[in-house]
């Protein structure tokens, strides 16, 4: 089943699915926030660290709109995400907000919404996956949205590669799930285990 395709709902379907994995990290035994992570160098809290931190200053850079900082990652991981997770829907909610052109300097300008869906939403369906992986929770990722997020990339290869944003490209077979094909385009293992 694909996810829908308005920014709002779009996001309020990735989001909800990454709030349940995030819950699902609360719930199991030990210490799951500090499991190892298909990112180098990160632990489970990390991921919704990243989220959390990164594009409340995007948001801002591109427009006049101000997320309210939320609980501390570090104190509050589930939290700090439902925190953010329901401001950033408030801004997608808010019938204004397609009317607002979003004009970061780094990138042409385009609808917010359009922008909240390309930059953030995606990145936080991609992030589901590490957190699950992490945390030996469900990591299946929509067919479709992988497919089409693959099928787009793909041909920006280079120039994504080149932005520091995504890892080594690791090589698939040609027949992979389409999920494993994007895992491994932004530099993941898909067979990776903690």
């Amino acid at each position: 089943m694909s996810l829908p395709d308005a920014p709002a709902e779009e996001h309020r379907s990735i989001a909800g699915t990454f709030g349940d994995r995030v819950r699902g990290v609360a719930g199991s035994a030990g210490d799951g926030w500090s499991a190892p992570t298909p990112v180098g160098d990160w632990q489970a809290r990390d991921v919704v660290r990243h989220l959390v931190e990164w594009f409340p200053a995007f948001l801002a850079g591109g427009s006049d709109i101000e997320l309210a900082p939320g609980p501390s990652v570090d104190e509050d991981p589930v939290g700090a995400w439902e925190h953010h997770a329901a401001a950033v829907q408030a801004v997608l909610d808010d019938p204004a907000s397609a009317d607002v052109m979003f004009a970061h300097p780094r990138l042409p300008a385009m609808p917010l919404p359009q922008a909240v869906s390309q930059f953030y939403t995606q990145d936080v369906f991609m992030h589901t996956w590490d957190l699950a992986r992490a945390t030996g929770q469900d990591d299946r990722l929509d067919d479709d949205r992988c497919r089409t997020m693959f099928l787009g990339m793909e041909p920006m290869d280079e120039m994504l590669r080149q932005s520091g944003q995504y890892g080594a490209r690791v090589p698939v077979a040609d027949d992979a799930p389409w999920q494993d094909k994007l895992i491994g385009f932004i530099g993941r293992d898909p067979h990776w285990r903690a």
